[in-house]
């Protein structure tokens, strides 16, 4: 995905997704793309305040439609009275999520592509499924390789975002491994979120 696009989405959407990398989408214009962006002033519908909900959790966490469906479903079987707050557990849990709230890499795209090249480690083993869902507990490390690596140095020197408090590093004084300390929840979420529109998309679908 291109920066053009990335901006893009954030533009239509009216707000920063962290997890798309460098900020600064909305810093030149503030208002939805194309020729007439300035003069969409009318009031949105109901459908598309529940659409722009949904389509904040697709961008920030680099999804496609059928992968959040699938992590909807799971989240409605664990617990369907409050299943959204389960869903955002869930999407927080996946390790490309993990390594990049640890500030292993600036983008949760650059986290998944690190997973994938074999450069993070969880519980001592090396794991290339950015989609996996870790548990309370587990504990994640980078490397000694890929620690070393200029890209992952840089960004945690200057993560995107600071450590969220269900994440913990292992010492004070390092910042290349750490631990999942507790389930996050919808509070954890890195940018303005309204669980109760992605509940009634998803009901009027019947997922």
């Amino acid at each position: 995905m291109s920066n053009r696009t990335r901006f893009k989405m954030q533009r239509a959407l009216g707000l920063e997704l962290p997890g798309l990398g460098k900020p600064g989408a909305l810093t030149k214009r503030n208002y939805p793309p194309g020729q007439h962006g300035q003069a969409r002033k009318s009031k949105p519908t109901g459908f598309a305040l529940q659409l722009r909900e949904k389509q904040k959790l697709l961008f920030h966490y680099g999804l496609r439609e059928e992968q959040l469906r699938r992590f909807v479903r799971n989240a409605r079987g664990q617990q369907a009275s409050n299943w959204v707050e389960s869903l955002v557990g869930l999407l927080e849990r996946r390790l490309d999520n993990i390594v990049f709230r640890m500030g292993f890499a600036r983008s949760i795209a650059a986290a998944r592509q690190l997973v994938s090249h074999g450069h993070v480690m969880v519980n001592g083993r090396l794991l290339t499924i950015g989609s996996a869902v870790l548990r309370v507990g587990d504990f994640v490390k980078l490397t000694d390789y890929s620690s070393r690596l200029d890209a992952t140095i840089q960004s945690r020197l200057s993560p995107r975002l600071p450590l969220p408090s269900y994440l913990q590093f292992a010492t004070p004084d390092s910042n290349d491994h750490g631990v999942l300390l507790s389930e996050p929840s919808t509070e954890h979420i890195p940018f303005e979120f309204n669980p109760q529109q992605v509940a009634e998309y998803y009901a009027s679908r019947g997922v």
